[in-house]
């Protein structure tokens, strides 16, 4: 299993921007479908995004459609979110995971390894 570290998370007012970065080690990237979930205070752990081995295909939430975008660089271990025009409904402990298999998908219980999450807070 991959060993994963989110950064980047903090606190950013309504309309802002904020990137997420995922670092991963014990492991090569570019065998693994990655993953972002989040989970808000009193909720369930919901997928928001996911990337294929090659980046070649992606799926969003239609709640974060339009306004995140996941990426990849296999060469340095790491992955990110790029949030725009966040909104107080993104505010959420964010996590990023990795799979096996070849199909970008939201389902939290085909993943295999997780970060230990990053505090994402948006004010009003």
């Amino acid at each position: 299993q991959l060993q994963l570290v989110e950064s980047g998370g903090g606190l950013v007012q309504f309309g802002g921007s904020l990137r997420l970065s995922c670092a991963a080690s014990g492991g090569t990237l570019e065998w693994y479908v990655l993953g972002w979930f989040r989970q808000a205070p009193g909720q369930e752990r919901e997928g928001i995004s996911a990337i294929t081995k090659g980046g070649g295909a992606t799926a969003y939430a239609d709640s974060v459609k339009g306004r995140f975008t996941i990426s990849r660089d296999n060469a340095k271990s790491t992955f990110y979110l790029q949030m725009n025009n966040l909104k107080p409904e993104d505010t959420a402990v964010y996590y990023c995971a990795a799979r096996s298999g070849t199909k970008a998908t939201l389902n939290q219980a085909t993943y295999d390894s997780w970060g230990q999450g990053t505090q994402v807070t948006v004010s009003s």
